[in-house]
Formats: C-alpha cells, structure tokens, sequence
C-alpha cells in the first residue's frame, strides 16, 4: 500500500520536530517508505513553506538553568513597530506574540541568572515606545510540546 503525502506528512513532521538530525535512512524505516519518498517528502514541504528551517533544541541540564520569565508589555500606539524591531534584536528573547487585551505583547524571556533576568526586565521597560510592563517569573515548565 502506498502512503500519500497527506498520510506521510503528519509523521514525517512529527518526527523532524523530535530530532530535526535524523538521516533520511532512519525516517524512511520509522514511516515504512523509501528514502526517495521521504527526499521528496521533505524537499516539497520546504518548497510550500510548510518547513522553513531547522533549529537546535538544548539538552534538559542547561535548558532548566536557564531562568524564564513573560513580560506583558503594554506600548504606545506611534511606537508599536520600533519597539518590537527592538525588542526582536535581544538574543534573551525566545518568543514575542502580540495579544489582545490591556496589553499589546507578550514577550518569553530567558536568561542564565537572575540579575541578567533582571537587567533585560529593567531594559525593556526602559525601551521608547514602552508604557509599562509585567512580568512573571516561569517556576516549573510542567507541559512544552
């Protein structure tokens, strides 16, 4: 039975976001087709779009060092888009969403200690165009897919 991509697809995905490293060789066994079709597989989900990279994910040691931290931020509407380009320069920021609500973005922090968490604290809310921030200090990660 041949599988279509519409079948492959969702495995293949799933597979690549668990360890973007493996060899065409080990998904092709995993899925049950050839390399050929995983080749292709691969090269026509980067083509549409639906891939667009491949990252690194961090070992659990260093990964629960770090201390993380949401920052609602709450903008002046002339300064939206300088801000966020600012704010999408700090390497410490892993994720910015803009949201609805009191608060214009959300902003995910990480930083190896607390005075470095506190020093990006006290820069973003020191950046132009920020009115005001919040933030909370992620305890226990207890759910991340």
């Amino acid at each position: 039975m041949t599988l279509r991509p519409e079948e492959i697809d969702p495995q293949l995905l799933a597979l690549l976001r668990a360890d973007a490293r493996r060899n065409v060789s080990e998904l092709a066994t995993a899925l049950g087709v050839s390399r050929t079709t995983i080749y292709s597989s691969i090269e026509r989900l980067e083509r549409q779009g639906t891939i667009t990279g491949y990252t690194v994910r961090l070992g659990e040691d260093y990964d629960r060092s770090l201390i993380r931290a949401h920052v609602m931020i709450k903008l002046y509407p002339k300064a939206t888009q300088a801000t966020q380009d600012q704010l999408v320069t700090m390497p410490e920021v892993a994720g910015l969403y803009a949201i609805s609500g009191e608060y214009d973005l959300i902003a995910l922090i990480e930083a190896p200690h607390v005075n470095r968490l506190n020093d990006l604290l006290d820069s973003i809310g020191a950046m132009e165009g920020v009115e005001r921030t919040t933030s909370s200090v992620i305890l226990a990660t207890k759910l991340q897919r």
